[in-house]
């Protein structure tokens, strides 16, 4: 089963500052931390502000291609978390013909934001990962992520 999910925003992992980006269910009933890089975390950060660059970045030239090719992005999916390290496919209708390709979950996220995608979560993810259950209270949330440490993943 999947979950969908939506950006409630990033924040910097109080241990390491690491960029984390956090998926929030649509129930406020969980919440997903996934540690992303800090160019992955800028792409996100300059969709979520509406920033536009003088020239396409990287996520931007993706979603002019697929407009070119009259491609559609349906959905992206984050699902699996193998030693810590999440996956996800991005699903992409070309010419009546669905294609899935791997990617990383901040790149597929970046893309999903910009081409207005939604967003998954398998159940096998959520299982195997450290999610805050009840997250309508942002400081719970808060105080959750400053005592998350990495190992607690997977």
């Amino acid at each position: 089963m999947l979950h969908e999910m939506i950006v409630h925003g990033l924040t910097l992992d109080p241990l390491t500052n690491m960029p984390i980006i956090i998926l929030r269910d649509k129930e406020n009933q969980r919440a997903l931390p996934i540690w992303i890089g800090v160019f992955e975390a800028n792409a996100i950060l300059l969709e979520l502000e509406k920033i536009n660059t003088p020239r396409p970045m990287t996520h931007d030239l993706l979603k002019i291609m697929i407009d070119q090719f009259k491609g559609k992005v349906n959905r992206i999916v984050v699902n699996d978390l193998k030693d810590s390290t999440f996956y996800a496919n991005i699903e992409i209708a070309f010419n009546h013909t669905n294609i899935i390709i791997d990617s990383r979950p901040s790149d597929a996220i970046a893309l999903a934001l910009r081409v207005n995608a939604p967003i998954f979560v398998s159940d096998k993810v959520i299982a195997s990962s450290k999610t805050i259950e009840n997250t309508e209270n942002d400081e719970q949330l808060k105080d959750w992520l400053e005592h998350l440490k990495p190992e607690d993943f997977g």
